[in-house]
């Protein structure tokens, strides 16, 4: 059984940070495919940054330049470090762990 587990949402005015985390454990293998994904009320989910085994990262355009994700092998956790938040980043955020299993995602709120 894998168990993951999102942190660090929360309501933040435009223009602000939040840095979101995400553990995973259980049956895991430290090093494997994670990612971050988003749904915003009446949306589809949509990837938001992936970052593979190897430590090469992929982003939305949406977010390019502005959130970057990062990892600690040690800890089998990943990072979503998000800047410069616009209103329409406002979702429920979700982990992925190795392409299956789904933590059960935090909210982020951004105020105009």
């Amino acid at each position: 059984q894998v168990q993951v587990v999102e942190s660090g949402g929360g309501l933040v005015q435009a223009g602000g940070s939040l840095r979101l985390s995400c553990a995973a454990s259980g049956n895991i293998v430290s090093i494997a495919p994670m990612g971050w994904y988003r749904q915003a009320p009446g949306k589809q989910r949509e990837m938001v940054a992936t970052i593979s085994s190897g430590g090469s990262t992929n982003y939305a355009d949406s977010v390019k330049g502005r959130f970057t994700i990062s990892r600690d092998n040690a800890k089998s956790t990943v990072y979503l470090q998000m800047n410069a938040l616009k209103p329409e980043d406002t979702a429920v955020y979700y982990c992925n762990y190795k392409f299956v299993f789904w933590g059960q995602g935090t909210q982020v709120t951004v105020s105009s």
